[in-house]
């Protein structure tokens, strides 16, 4: 565990849940924020809690002050230093429509949901979808801190388990594509399926799926 204490009033402190709360056990601080980072290296997290510390520095001397200086300092520390150039923001604003589009969708599930329609032990209901999502079975899209899994990636009559097929299109890609860059392919109009979406033959024509994928594997290896 590391400790920032640069600033007058400030303590941050970095390291694992356990480390933390026997550190605070002992903290005499009248107010405590706590921010966790379930993926963020440890390298970058010294540089995450000085920004914080710098922050709250800051904040306070404006509030007790109305310093403008501090107000300043404080917007700096917040705006980018140079504004996002207009291919930035189209991209941005794609990204954000696709994003939404997938999620609103209907088609993802939660672990817990998976593990009850599977029959799986709900006393670790994300133990096994995460297991198949390792072993590349499944695949899944990270949003707000949840792991949501594509209910059309599941078989209906083998228990709601993952799609045979499922796990060879993840193969195909081999990683040119994460859970967002699958959910997109599969939401999206084939031109190889004859203008069709992957998602909707997945289980009654997987093999025209595969071999859809491994077309566009090939384009992106060469491309």
């Amino acid at each position: 565990m590391s400790v920032v204490d640069e600033h007058p009033g400030v303590s941050t402190l970095v390291g694992t849940p356990a480390e933390m709360r026997k550190r605070l056990s002992h903290s005499h601080a009248e107010r405590v924020l706590v921010v966790a980072f379930e993926h963020l290296k440890s390298a970058h997290l010294d540089t995450v809690a000085e920004t914080f510390a710098s922050m709250a520095s800051m904040l306070g001397a404006f509030v007790e002050h109305r310093d403008r200086e501090a107000l300043e300092r404080l917007a700096d520390v917040l705006v980018p230093r140079t504004p996002p150039s207009p291919r930035l923001l189209r991209e941005m604003t794609m990204l954000v429509r696709a994003r939404n589009a997938v999620l609103e969708s209907g088609d993802w599930l939660t672990a817990a949901q998976v593990a009850q329609l599977a029959g799986l032990s709900t006393r670790n209901p994300s133990a096994q979808p995460n297991k198949w999502k390792k072993q590349g079975q499944i695949f899944a899209i990270h949003h707000s801190g949840v792991d949501y899994f594509p209910g059309y990636g599941l078989d209906r009559n083998a228990g709601f388990r993952p799609l045979k097929s499922l796990a060879k299109v993840i193969e195909a890609f081999d990683g040119r594509k994460d859970g967002w860059g699958l959910a997109y392919w599969f939401r999206s109009d084939n031109s190889f399926l004859g203008g069709k979406r992957p998602q909707d033959l997945l289980a009654a024509e997987s093999e025209r799926v595969i071999a859809a994928a491994q077309d566009e594997a090939q384009e992106l290896a060469h491309g």
